[in-house]
C-alpha cells in the first residue's frame, strides 16, 4: 500500500482552483514509508495551519500516511464565516482532483475536524470516490442542542470510516452518537477519547497530556488505515 512513486512526492505548496476562485493548499508526504494520502479539512473557525492541524498532520504523516491540507475559500479570503454547504464540498472535491492529479495515491482517504469533517462525510454519504473517512470532532449537534442532530445522511456512507470524539465535546454527546451509529450500514470504527473536548485537550485530572491524546490517535489512525483494501 504505497503512493505512486514519482517526482512530485516531494512536499508542494499548491494554488487550487474552485469554480471562478483559487485557494492554497500543501501537499506533506509521510516522514515514513508512505501509504494513503489524507486530505484533511479544517473546522469552522480554524484554517490549513492552525495549531490542530498542524499537529494531527505532523502525527499522521509520522505513521506513514501522507496529508494535504488546504483553505476553505471563505477563510483563504480572510473571513469568518463558513461557506454554504455546496461550496465547502465544492473545495474538497476541487483539492482531492488536484491529489490525484499531482500524487496519484492509490489510497485516499477525506475528512478533517468538525465542519470539515462534516462537509467530507456529506460528499462520502453523496458517493465520492475515496477510500475511506477520517473523521474529527464530528459535530453531531451544536452545542446545548442536541435535538438538532445532524446525522441523517450517515446511514447512506459506505466507505469505511474512523470517527474520533472526546467524551467531554459538547458538539457530539456520546449517547446520542452511539444511537445514531445503530442505523449506519458501513464499517464505521468510534473511537472515544475519554476526557478530552473539541478540541482534543484533557484536563490535567485526566492523567493525560494532549501529546498523549495524539499518539493515541496516531496510533489508532494507522491501525485502520492498515485494514483498507489496498
Amino acid at each position: 500500500m504505497t503512493v505512486a512513486a514519482n517526482a512530485k512526492s516531494a512536499r508542494s505548496e499548491w494554488r487550487v482552483a474552485v469554480g471562478g476562485e483559487e485557494t492554497s493548499a500543501v501537499f506533506e508526504p509521510a516522514e515514513t514509508a508512505e501509504g494513503a494520502v489524507f486530505v484533511c479539512a479544517h473546522g469552522a473557525g480554524g484554517n490549513m495551519n492552525d495549531k490542530g492541524i498542524l499537529q494531527l498532520s505532523k502525527e499522521l504523516r509520522s505513521r506513514g500516511i501522507a496529508v494535504v491540507r488546504f483553505n476553505f475559500l471563505y477563510k483563504e479570503k480572510g473571513s469568518g464565516r463558513p461557506d454554504p454547504m455546496p461550496r465547502l464540498t465544492d473545495c474538497i472535491t476541487a483539492v482531492v482532483a488536484r491529489t490525484r492529479e499531482e500524487i496519484k495515491p492509490r489510497i485516499l482517504i477525506i475528512g478533517g475536524r468538525s465542519m470539515g469533517g462534516r462537509a467530507a462525510s456529506m460528499l462520502a454519504a453523496d458517493g465520492f470516490d475515496c477510500d475511506g473517512l477520517l473523521l474529527l470532532a464530528y459535530p453531531l449537534h451544536p452545542p446545548g442542542k442536541p435535538e438538532k442532530l445532524r446525522d441523517a445522511h450517515l446511514p447512506a456512507i459506505k466507505v469505511p470510516v474512523i470517527c474520533f470524539s472526546g467524551t467531554r465535546d459538547p458538539f457530539c454527546t456520546p449517547a446520542l452518537m452511539e444511537e445514531a451509529l445503530k442505523r449506519v450500514k458501513t464499517g464505521w470504527d468510534m473511537h472515544w477519547v475519554e476526557g478530552a473536548d473539541h478540541s482534543f485537550h484533557v484536563l490535567k485530572s485526566s492523567g493525560k497530556t494532549d501529546a498523549q491524546v495524539m499518539d493515541e490517535i496516531g496510533k489508532a489512525a494507522q491501525q485502520w488505515v492498515l485494514r483498507l483494501p489496498a
